[in-house]
């Protein structure tokens, strides 16, 4: 029996991840805030934000500026991160891209998030 290739079914994801991914795509900035821990630090971009007054506001900038979406292809854990392949489209140079999501979870709730 041959089976057949699952590319288009989305990875299982932790609840946050999942969470995290659902909210950004609605671009509804303060639930995707709702899934980091108060000290949470997300990396973009080469950049460093700490906190969640600082995390909403890297993605009000990233929803107004781009409109991404995203569509998980596939995670794996290295480490203490769970890092998600995905492809991302939104109104940007060369969209789509692949990027990979690098979480750290802490208490079922984001920590630790690095986007390259």
């Amino acid at each position: 029996m041959t089976s057949s290739p699952q590319t288009s079914v989305a990875p299982h994801l932790p609840d946050a991840i999942a969470g995290y991914i659902a909210s950004a795509n609605a671009h509804d900035t303060q639930a995707v805030a709702a899934w980091f821990t108060p000290d949470a630090v997300v990396k973009d971009e080469g950049q460093d934000r700490r906190g969640l007054a600082a995390i909403t506001a890297w993605k009000e900038e990233v929803t107004r500026k781009y409109r991404p979406l995203t569509q998980p292809l596939g995670a794996e854990t290295t480490g203490d991160a769970t890092v998600v392949t995905a492809r991302v489209s939104g109104n940007f140079p060369g969209s789509p891209v692949e990027l990979r999501y690098a979480f750290t979870l802490h208490g079922g709730k984001i920590a630790r998030l690095e986007i390259v």
